[in-house]
């Protein structure tokens, strides 16, 4: 996060881990469509389709399919992009800074809250400390991610991140 963020723990959720992967090899599954796709949505749900513009204003889309072969697309904002070291998107705004409405998404149709997440990385041994932090604009927001299963989610994807990046 940059200097002016102030955790809060009604609104915000966070995880950190340390992992045994460079965060060059993190940075490259999460910053590049093709390295993304494959460990990005917790199995037995898939990412099919992914477009990513790595610069302030530009574009973090991604298509997640349910089990059941539902689509739910998700278009973002990326906010900060910091080589190896910081990556924030935001689902408040779209493209180009582009305030976006809300929709369903992650295959909740209850799902109707904006998010910015910020993954950050730092260098730990031979391996990274993984920061995900998800910041959310009203209390029922982040309750709502967090019944979702936002920890148990997002940790699913970071393992397969972590199993992924050791093939590329």
């Amino acid at each position: 996060m940059n200097p002016t963020y102030q955790p809060n723990s009604k609104l915000d959720l966070s995880f950190e881990r340390v992992v045994d992967v460079p965060r060059e090899l993190i940075w490259k599954a999460w910053t590049t469509p093709e390295h993304l796709m494959p460990w990005f949505c917790p199995l037995p749900w898939k990412t099919v389709e992914c477009e990513i513009d790595l610069r302030p204003g530009g574009i973090f889309r991604t298509v997640m399919q349910s089990p059941e072969g539902k689509l739910f697309p998700g278009t973002g904002c990326i906010l900060e992009a910091i080589k190896n070291e910081r990556f924030t998107w935001t689902s408040a705004l779209l493209p180009g800074y582009r305030p976006n409405v809300l929709d369903t998404t992650c295959g909740d149709e209850q799902a109707q809250f904006f998010f910015t997440a910020t993954i950050a990385l730092a260098s730990h041994g031979n391996g990274t400390r993984y920061t995900a932090t998800v910041i959310h604009a009203d209390e029922a927001g982040c309750q709502q991610h967090a019944a979702m299963g936002f920890e148990q989610g997002w940790g699913a994807a970071l393992d397969q991140l972590v199993v992924y990046s050791k093939t590329m």
